[in-house]
């Protein structure tokens, strides 16, 4: 087994998991040959006129119990029916005249269903302090916690939780909405990868799910790595480096957003951009942006930029070194900054395929040169985090330092969320 590290990490009882019960609506195309990946208009016209061919009292008796049995789970049913009527008649042309208001909302309800985003996990989390720091005692810092939701198909969402870490580093997460709402494409697209999404004002942020749109990331937004990112002139923005999965390629994206309601999909262009484990450092370094990479999916680069959304010529900076990382290490989040230098988590991956966190230190001014790095292990699964989604995996999407601790959100085996804190003094003599 690797060494254990001699870092007094403090693992708290809470834990976060997977809650079926969460659910979206989305839509439902049956087709005639379950092979088929284009809706078949013929068997939509058939439903179709199955429907219309109720009478208004029966079209009506059947929208009542439709309505008395799901609107408590979605608030906004009615509306979110009469979207999926206008959709499907874009598919069905002349289907709109022929249908009364009763029959509308009914064969919205024929095109749609739930889909439960986070009954298989909720895990890689990433932490940034929220955007409303006020109303808080002293000592407390209110902080954003993204999750990687996974549901039917291992389709991948992002989800997020608030909460407050006091002085004492206890945390408190904030009520989960009972109900989930996803953001709806606002104007026209700028392009296939560059266009705005918002969530209804009244929604509160842990009920909001960003889910998949384009088709490059039809089979899910992954593992995404917020940050707060600061300008020269003090203004802030948070931004999310996540990889889109199309259920055969994989693609960086980026997001970005001031008030987690409304965001902008940016395209990222570059021969950096490849693989996973992208992650944006917190401000600029001489002037410029900086990204930490992994092009092979083995090493770490550092890759610079006079544009967000382009980069290319990586430098390279960390290779496994040790056995506990021999098969590949990559970032778990945007760098640290701290006065003695960027604080990188980093995860290992070993023998039997299991992950381990580590750490690095890099120079502030030159995030190419290495200060130190941690030979054994920061964190590893445990007897109870070894068994999950995907055995023997801890991960973490980013941390937070919080007065003279770490902050450490981390997925168990690809399953749930955990957290730990760990004292930043034994963190940097260690890797010093």
């Amino acid at each position: 087994m690797t060494p254990h590290s001699s870092i007094p990490v403090r693992r708290l009882e809470l834990n976060l998991g997977p809650d079926p019960s969460r659910v979206i609506l989305r839509p439902f195309i049956p087709s005639a040959d379950p092979r088929e990946l284009q809706p078949n208009p013929s068997r939509l016209l058939r439903i179709a006129e199955r429907v219309l061919a109720l009478s208004s009292t029966d079209a009506a008796t059947q929208l009542g119990a439709i309505l008395d049995g799901f609107v408590g789970r979605h608030p906004e049913l009615p509306r979110a029916l009469a979207e999926r009527f206008t959709q499907v008649c874009g598919m069905l042309p002349g289907l709109e005249a022929r249908a009364q208001q009763e029959h509308r909302l009914l064969i919205g309800a024929y095109f749609t269903h739930e889909y439960s985003f986070e009954a298989a996990a909720l895990f890689n989390p990433s932490i940034v302090p929220h955007p409303d720091q006020t109303g808080l005692a002293e000592g407390e810092l209110r902080f954003v916690l993204s999750l990687r939701a996974t549901g039917e198909g291992h389709v991948s969402s992002i989800t997020f939780r608030s909460g407050i870490v006091d002085a004492q580093q206890r945390i408190r997460i904030d009520p989960v909405a009972g109900y989930a709402v996803t953001a709806a494409v606002q104007g026209q697209r700028r392009g296939e990868d560059d266009f705005d999404i918002s969530f209804p004002a009244e929604s509160s942020l842990c009920s909001r799910v960003i889910f998949p749109i384009t088709p490059r990331q039809r089979n899910g937004l992954e593992d995404a790595r917020f940050v707060r990112f600061v300008e020269h002139d003090g203004t802030a923005s948070y931004y999310a480096t996540y990889t889109a999965y199309s259920g055969r390629d994989i693609a960086p994206e980026v997001l970005r957003t001031d008030d987690f309601r409304q965001y902008r999909f940016l395209p990222v262009r570059g021969d950096a951009v490849r693989n996973k484990g992208m992650a944006l450092f917190p401000r600029r370094i001489g002037g410029r942006y900086a990204m930490l990479a992994r092009l092979d999916g083995e090493t770490l680069q550092l890759v610079l930029s006079d544009n967000l959304c382009c980069w290319s010529s990586a430098t390279p900076i960390l290779a496994p070194l040790v056995p506990w990382e021999f098969v590949q290490i990559g970032n778990c989040g945007s760098p640290i900054e701290l006065p003695e230098g960027w604080l990188v988590l980093t995860h290992g991956v070993g023998a039997m395929r299991r992950y381990c966190l580590g750490a690095a230190l890099l120079d502030l001014s030159d995030p190419t040169k290495v200060l130190g790095r941690l030979c054994t292990p920061l964190l590893q699964p445990d007897e109870l985090e070894r068994n999950g989604y995907v055995p023997n995996v801890l991960y973490t999407c980013g941390a937070l330092a919080h007065g003279a601790n770490l902050i450490l959100p981390f997925a168990a085996s690809d399953w749930t969320t955990r957290f730990a804190v760990v004292p930043l003094s034994d963190l940097l003599a260690a890797v010093s």
